[in-house]
């Protein structure tokens, strides 16, 4: 007979001289809290909106090494009506046996689409309702052990595609659009891409490396796997517990050239080895691209679980070097290497350089590698308060976000145990990995310490323990403040309804790069790794770039936000197009969504290809 969850947490209980529990049902999902307490930071509101989500890990009682580490989601306008759709990443069963916690419908299950019906309450406030939509657009078919997801537009015709990651080949769908006005199809174009990586991946980014104007994809594989080399591992008081990722060989990840497309689908080479990037490995999870030297080049940093961490800086000639030793963000502090799981890059203390913030295991505490402007990195996780508060907590998806609009980036780390919680077995706990998540809030300059965890304050949406994985970033309604959206490994999605931020000022906006389509002329799509500089009216510059809320199997909302304060007024605002031209716009308008598209702004000297 197979070892379920229940059976597990009898073995611990005989141990320890107790009667052994009852079989136990997957928890269900908590009723949907829909109006906010007063002080509330967020509302979860999945169930009152329709999205109702529920990831299926197909665990068996084996205690596999997968099931308990996926998945992400995606944030895109698929339909391009304005508002953000949402894509989740789905499972599948693990080996032979009946799973533990079988889904609704049939097996195995597809990932699933919910198309964003954005409407307008009585007083003009946005109410969000979700419709899933994934028998109509064809992504039904999207079926296999899946882990991320990057969503970017990679053949250039204006619509956003969905690349996924998953435990074996990989999958690409193009969004071919609708057809005799009907719903907005997905074609699987895999084989002609290109891009059906086999092994184990996890994070995907999209970015142009070449400045070519097709957008590139690094695909980060994790390590190899296979239910019948599945070692079987115990704690510390030898009893049946997950494996760590040193008790397998990791894999290298590749890099794919986007060449093109040809015949209605992006063409893909791969250039591991040309770029340089299969020289090091060592079982990626989290990935971002952003400039860490200041040398307008996007460069990659890469997570790796329990090996060091790689910083990938372009060389100007399609090749990369890994400088991460050297510049102080291979390991922490104690020159540890750390698990690396979510990973995320932004300019957090304003002074002009992007810095990154990643989320590790319980133990190892969440890191804050603060830059000096030239990509060398200082190890500040307990410094700027931010490490010490997660030494209980395993962190994956997070991102810097400002999610009360003061202009200052606060954080958000959402949690889930990789190895059982004795405590949650003993209670008879179906998956007894359950983790709070951790809300942290920027103080703003002169601090002292810059972030304090504001958690408990946060209101009723943070209260819950779950297994969390993934996380998107995004303004879901449309009203000027960051939203997220929680996948729950075997459980239900959450989405946390932002209640604080669009009370401030804000700039939003949508940056168009002006890109090659195929055909020779010229199209425009969203513009992943494009930086905006603005400057805000209490003097300080404020910078953002397309992409990089990286998070865990994660793909957010491609637009920025910018948060004012209480400062109101239009702004002036720069951006740096991947390209390397660089436009610069006067008086723009601030509460509102405005689109920047390259070749409209005023050129600025010394920017340029």
């Amino acid at each position: 007979m197979q070892r379920t969850w229940a059976l597990a947490a009898s073995l611990v209980l005989t141990a320890c001289g107790a009667p052994p529990p009852q079989p136990v049902e997957a928890p269900a999902a908590p009723a949907a809290v829909v109006e906010p307490a007063a002080g509330d930071l967020f509302v979860e509101a999945a169930a009152a909106s329709g999205l109702d989500f529920v990831h299926f890990n197909g665990m068996t009682g084996e205690l596999y090494y997968p099931e308990m580490m996926g998945s992400g989601l995606a944030l895109f306008d698929y339909d391009d009506d304005g508002d953000l759709d949402v894509y989740f990443v789905q499972g599948a069963p693990l080996g032979p046996g009946e799973p533990a916690f079988p889904p609704a419908g049939p097996l195995p299950p597809s990932g699933r689409l919910y198309r964003n019906d954005l409407a307008a309450a009585a007083g003009g406030r946005p109410v969000l309702r979700f419709t899933d939509v994934t028998a109509e657009s064809g992504l039904a078919g999207a079926i296999g052990y899946g882990m991320g997801v990057a969503a970017a537009d990679f053949d250039n015709d204006g619509r956003v595609d969905l690349y996924l990651t998953n435990l074996g080949a990989n999958q690409l769908w193009k969004n071919a659009g609708r057809a005799g006005g009907g719903p907005v199809t997905f074609v699987d174009v895999t084989a002609a891409a290109g891009v059906g990586d086999a092994r184990w991946s996890v994070p995907a980014v999209a970015f142009d490396y070449d400045r070519d104007g097709w957008l590139d994809l690094f695909v980060g594989n994790y390590v190899e796997w296979t239910p019948e080399a599945d070692p079987r591992c115990k704690d510390e008081l030898g009893l049946p517990n997950y494996c760590g990722p040193l008790a397998f060989e990791p894999q290298p990840d590749a890099l794919y050239r986007n060449t093109g497309g040809r015949g209605g689908a992006p063409v893909f080479e791969e250039v591991s080895g040309r770029a340089g990037l299969n020289a090091e490995y060592g079982g990626a999870l989290g990935a971002v691209a952003a400039d860490f030297d200041g040398d307008g080049r996007l460069d990659l940093y890469v997570g790796n679980d329990g090996l060091p961490n790689q910083l990938w800086v372009s060389l100007g000639d399609g090749r990369f070097e890994n400088r991460a030793v050297l510049a102080g963000c291979a390991v922490d502090a104690r020159g540890q290497p750390q698990a690396s799981m979510g990973v995320a890059a932004a300019d957090f203390d304003g002074d002009g350089d992007e810095d990154l913030f990643i989320t590790h295991l319980a133990r190892e505490i969440n890191t804050v590698y603060v830059n000096d402007g030239a990509g060398v990195f200082a190890d500040r996780s307990v410094e700027t308060g931010l490490g010490s508060p997660s030494w209980n907590a395993t962190g994956f998806g997070t991102a810097w976000l400002d999610y009360d609009n003061d202009g200052w980036l606060d954080v958000l780390a959402v949690n889930g145990a990789v190895k059982v919680i004795k405590e949650q077995a003993l209670a008879g706990e179906a998956l007894p990995l359950r983790q709070r998540n951790q809300l942290f809030r920027h103080r703003g300059a002169g601090a002292g310490v810059l972030y304090e965890e504001v958690t408990d304050e946060a209101g009723a949406a943070l209260a819950a323990a779950e297994v969390s994985r993934g996380a998107a970033f995004g303004d879901l309604d449309n009203d000027g403040d960051v939203d997220v959206v929680v996948g729950n490994n075997g459980g239900a999605a959450r989405l946390l309804v932002n209640q604080v931020g669009h009370r401030a000022r804000w700039l939003g906006l949508r940056l168009l790069a002006a890109v090659p389509d195929g055909a020779g002329g010229t199209s425009e799509r969203d513009a992943w790794g494009a930086l905006a500089i603005v400057a805000a009216p209490d003097g300080r510059e404020l910078a953002r770039r397309v992409g990089a809320a990286a998070s865990y199997a994660s793909s957010s909302d491609p637009r920025l936000l910018f948060g004012l304060g209480t400062e109101g007024g239009a702004v002036d605002v720069r951006v740096r197009w991947p390209d390397g031209a660089e436009e610069r716009w006067t008086a723009v308008g601030t509460d509102r969504y405005t689109t920047l598209r390259q070749g409209t702004g005023q050129a600025v000297a010394g920017g340029g290809p």
